[in-house]
């Protein structure tokens, strides 16, 4: 056997990581396009139930520990990011950043709650017309967790489903039809597209172009608010760059 001499090269840039629901779907796919190819982008999956509850979100807090402590050790993180809107309301920003930082070094932690109201008070918005697909117990906790923040969603409609796998689902036209009904209601500032796991992504330019409101949705805003936490200047692509665009001419 021959031994050969080597040396280590030291980390090239920024290190973010994702904590995603077992039940996610979408999430990650849609970072892979709105993150530049040559950002460090770390995941780790969170046990989840199938079903969206009060309860089964709450339950998630005692599994983020143990998920972080599963992304690469011996790397200080600059931002982490809990992959579920819901539960940033049940369990609490506060504590999601608690319970990661417990097995993961990083010098930040983000969720699409803390991400949105960010994205929000950088736009100047604080009227939101409020898309979710989840039962109403979830949805008004979060619409309280928002107005807390000082952000009003006077406009809310639901598609009112509890599974995950079925939320995933939920087609593109179907999404634009509910944002314009939405969005026609008046009095409102921009148009929010709540879950990780909703498939927003495409139709974000499109729903734009027909209401003409700033549409918001919760992997946007999340990527958008990593990649400012972190300081990566242009490593969010695609509608994530409007966003920046905007937040930064604000």
């Amino acid at each position: 056997m021959s031994a050969f001499y080597y040396r280590l090269a030291a980390p090239v840039g920024p290190a973010l990581a994702l904590a995603v629901l077992q039940t996610d779907e979408t999430i990650e796919a849609d970072f892979r396009r709105l993150f530049d190819p040559g950002t460090r982008l770390y995941v780790t999956r969170v046990p989840s139930a199938p079903s969206v509850t009060s309860e089964t979100l709450a339950a998630m807090e005692r599994e983020l520990p143990a998920a972080a402590t599963l992304l690469p050790r011996g790397l200080v993180f600059d931002a982490v990011g809990y992959g579920c809107t819901s539960a940033s309301a049940e369990i609490g920003s506060a504590r999601v950043a608690a319970a990661i930082s417990k097995g993961v070094e990083t010098r930040s932690v983000t969720e699409p709650l803390s991400a949105l109201v960010a994205a929000a008070r950088s736009l100047g918005i604080s009227r939101i017309a409020f898309l979710s697909p989840y039962i109403e117990p979830v949805s008004a906790r979060l619409r309280r967790a928002l107005a807390e923040q000082g952000l009003e969603t006077p406009v809310f409609g639901s598609f009112d489903e509890a599974s995950e796998a079925r939320v995933a689902r939920i087609d593109g036209p179907s999404i634009i039809e509910a944002g314009k009904a939405l969005a026609a209601q008046g009095g409102t500032e921009a148009l929010f597209l709540s879950c990780t796991n909703l498939r927003t992504l495409d139709i974000i330019a499109p729903l734009e172009a027909a209401t003409g409101l700033p549409v918001l949705s919760s992997n946007l805003v999340l990527a958008w608010h990593m990649a400012h936490l972190a300081r990566i200047e242009g490593a969010v692509s695609g509608p994530g760059h409007l966003l920046d665009h905007r937040t930064r001419a604000a």
